[in-house]
């Protein structure tokens, strides 16, 4: 029994560092192309690609199913998630590079701890092996957070400029398809390769109110919803669409003047959140890594089991409460 338990950590093992490298690489080689462009739309046109081949990798790779349900349904969101954040490497290969740091993991894990010798047990393995991928799991969690707010943040800061671009080709003439191309030409990532995709969608046959949808729900900014939604009004009841751009630009202005007060003035607050909403799991993940006897021998305890699920409803409620506290609406 311990000869193969042995065999078996060594094969995952060996599996985790080949998903693991294989996940680095990617996103080494995909950050060192990012830093040599400034719009991927016009990058990947400039090299010789068909429309539809960039419009495929752009947004049909990670076209997400409507009806599905299950584990479907939480890939989905991770499709969506990935997305608004700018990560062009395939959700597959990051769901394969954390299971792939779980296992370098949980095999350090065993190797540095008394259950390197195999006589914890299997329940000593099991507790190493779920802490592995909760580690994994957060620090993933962190890092396309992270990115996300980052790439929203400059969504939101190119969207005026963007509007403005538009507005002045509209006063000068041009179609809004047109001015709209154009802003996607002269602006950089993210704002210049949405706006591009949004020109996609209508060549190859979607309504431009269709698209503008896609693009709000692509991105998940609430400018590109106003944006969305101001020219569906004008589209439906008329008017004059240059002035509608030029107000909600200077909108678009006042609300990222109000965000960056409200957010000096609550930072304090959302690093104590994160500190308290990371930090448990994060120390109760490492003492289980480091010393998982110190949980298992308490398993046979009756009293064991309904201390963790307390524990866990107080943490989600708190967890809950903090978030509703930071959050602001403006």
């Amino acid at each position: 029994m311990q000869a193969l338990l042995a065999v078996s950590i060594y094969l995952v093992a060996f599996l985790a560092v080949i998903m693991a490298v294989h996940a680095i690489a990617q996103l080494f080689f995909s950050s060192g192309d990012r830093k040599d462009r400034i719009n991927r739309r016009l990058s990947m046109l400039a090299s010789g690609m068909d429309h539809r081949d960039v419009y495929s990798r752009l947004v049909l790779r990670t076209a997400m199913s409507q009806n599905g349900r299950g584990l479907l349904r939480y890939y989905d969101r991770f499709c969506i998630e990935c997305q608004q954040a700018g990560i062009e490497v395939a959700p597959r290969s990051i769901i394969l590079g954390v299971l792939g740091l779980a296992g370098l993991l949980w095999f350090l894990s065993l190797s540095v701890s008394r259950a390197a010798s195999f006589s914890g047990g299997i329940a000593d393995g099991v507790a190493t092996l779920v802490a592995s991928l909760i580690i994994s799991v957060t620090m993933a969690w962190l890092w396309i957070s992270r990115r996300r707010a980052n790439r929203m943040r400059l969504l939101e800061e190119q969207m005026p400029l963007a509007l403005d671009v538009v507005n002045r080709a509209l006063r000068a003439g041009h179609p809004v398809i047109s001015a709209v191309q154009l802003a996607g030409n002269e602006m950089g990532d993210p704002i210049g390769s949405e706006f591009g995709l949004i020109v996609d969608e209508t060549t190859y046959g979607s309504e431009f109110r269709e698209a503008l949808t896609n693009f709000a729900r692509r991105t998940g900014s609430q400018d590109a919803h106003f944006f969305a939604v101001s020219v569906g009004i004008q589209a439906d009841t008329g008017g004059n669409l240059a002035e509608i751009l030029e107000g909600l630009a200077a909108v678009i202005r006042g609300r990222a003047t109000l965000a960056k007060r409200v957010k000096a003035l609550s930072s304090e607050g959302r690093a104590s959140a994160l500190l308290l909403s990371v930090l448990p799991i994060l120390l109760i993940s490492s003492l289980m890594l480091i010393h998982p006897e110190f949980y298992t021998s308490k398993f046979s305890d009756p009293i064991f089991w309904p201390t963790v699920v307390g524990i866990g409803v107080l943490y989600l409620v708190g967890w809950v409460m903090i978030h509703r506290i930071i959050n602001f609406r403006y």
